[in-house]
């Protein structure tokens, strides 16, 4: 019977912008040039956050990972802290291609990037601008901003305005930013507020981690103007949507609409929230499917048998 392939994981840093940013690569034991997938977090979230989780499986399956975090955020570089630039986000992903393009280890013309929430609506981003790469994944990917902020509500919305409006005034005065929550209880202003926002988010950490539940206010209208899966339609490598069927952050409708315009695009849908889908048997029925797509488009070495 085949086994899953030993893994060995190094810390790793490499260049992005002014600075740097932190993560894991994971490379499976014995597998000469495997191809690698790149993952990447979502709002406030570092690799911390059950990243390792998956990129674990995908090495298991004969697959490198390079699991990164964000600059200004965890122990990446980047002043200041707790910045959320989805310019400079899209641009650490730039980094990890190029930093995984660099590496002798790796197979370089097997590369699939892989993101979560705002991570997936990135991913999208990414693939599209990347026709190079093999294979995409965006997991309950966030796709469209204008959607979020309606599933917020207005008065949520409204609520946030006095926070931006300070944090607008630091940063004209150079200042330390004003902060917003990144999750919080409903009616509470933050970026993300539905009833499994604040208790889902929380269960993503580890046990003696300190995390920020905050971010500079700032960003409030520049995630109210993204909208990645408008990209979906440019992607033309295949790309894998996981979609929450009750998704609180990230409608469905709206992400099953963009999806539906990828031309090489797979959809699975899970009747799990938004953040199910990183534990339990959820991640487990997720983690199964995205290896097996993996797998199909990268053609890893199989593990060795066993008698």
């Amino acid at each position: 019977m085949s086994t899953a392939h030993s893994f060995t994981r190094q810390d790793i840093t490499f260049p992005s912008g002014d600075s740097t940013c932190a993560g894991w690569l994971y490379l499976p034991t014995g597998v000469t040039s495997p191809p690698v997938v790149v993952l990447g977090h979502g709002l406030g979230a570092t690799r911390e956050m059950r990243l390792d989780a998956f990129a674990e499986r995908f090495a298991q399956a004969g697959i490198a990972a390079v699991a990164f975090t964000y600059r200004h955020f965890g122990d990446s570089g980047g002043h200041p802290r707790q910045l959320l630039s989805i310019r400079r986000q899209l641009a650490d992903w730039d980094a990890a291609l190029a930093y995984v393009s660099s590496r002798t280890d790796v197979d370089r013309s097997r590369v699939a990037v892989w993101g979560s929430s705002f991570g997936g609506g990135h991913a999208i981003t990414v693939a599209a601008r990347h026709p190079e790469l093999r294979a995409a994944v965006a997991q309950c990917p966030f796709t469209d901003g204008l959607a979020s902020a309606l599933a917020l509500g207005p008065l949520a919305s409204l609520r946030m305005t006095p926070v931006l409006a300070r944090d607008l005034a630091t940063r004209i005065r150079g200042k330390a930013p004003a902060m917003v929550p990144i999750a919080a209880a409903p009616g509470s202003p933050a970026l993300m507020n539905a009833p499994d926002a604040l208790p889902g988010y929380q269960a993503l950490q580890p046990p003696g981690k300190t995390f920020r539940h905050e971010v500079a206010a700032r960003v409030i209208p520049t995630i109210a103007a993204y909208r990645p899966g408008r990209a979906a339609k440019k992607v033309t490598v295949p790309i894998l949507f996981c979609v929450s069927n009750t998704d609180s952050v990230t409608p469905p409708a709206q992400t099953l609409r963009y999806a539906g315009t990828a031309p090489h695009g797979e959809i699975k849908r899970y009747d799990a929230g938004h953040f199910d889908f990183y534990t339990g048997e959820t991640f487990e029925q997720l983690v199964h499917d995205q290896t097996e797509f993996l797998v199909r488009q990268l053609h890893p070495a199989p593990a060795a048998q066993t008698p």
